[in-house]
């Protein structure tokens, strides 16, 4: 073992040339401030000004002249349990804890100023507004699906 040892050398690799230190200027005057407060908590809703905000902006005041019920709780709460057509025009039945409302096609429900743009039998369609950590509103889509009694009580 001795032997075949002593011709064996380790060798170490050469260390690469240092370079000298060179700074690079970081120029940010012109960028947003990722941790500025508006990027990270969006405005008060009745502090926004015009122009700001996107073209979704909502009408803020419009909502609290409407002060509708429906309005007043998220769209996961509320639940279609029935449909109606009177004069040719669909009409929804939802209810929302122990009360049950009528909707039809315009009408507003959620937090998200959801707007409904269609009613079939088994659906409701509603465009919703949402506001992103920037503070710009955009559009979504999302339904309520009729709700079925199946599995309930025997």
């Amino acid at each position: 073992m001795d032997e075949s040892a002593k011709d064996m050398r380790g060798s170490i690799p050469k260390l690469p040339e240092v370079r000298p230190y060179q700074p690079v200027p970081y120029e940010v005057e012109s960028m947003l401030d990722p941790f500025k407060a508006s990027k990270i908590e969006p405005e008060s809703k009745y502090r926004q000004t015009a122009g700001k905000g996107g073209a979704f902006q909502p009408d803020f005041e419009a909502r609290e002249l409407r002060n509708s019920l429906l309005e007043k709780y998220p769209i996961e709460s509320l639940r279609m349990i029935g449909y109606l057509n009177v004069n040719k025009q669909p009409i929804a039945v939802i209810q929302v804890e122990d009360k049950v409302k009528q909707i039809k096609v315009g009408d507003y429900v959620g937090f998200d100023f959801g707007m409904v743009t269609k009613i079939t039998d088994k659906e409701v369609e509603l465009r919703e507004l949402i506001q992103d950590s920037a503070g710009d509103w955009s559009e979504r889509k999302s339904s309520l699906l009729l709700q079925s009694k199946e599995g309930g009580k025997k």
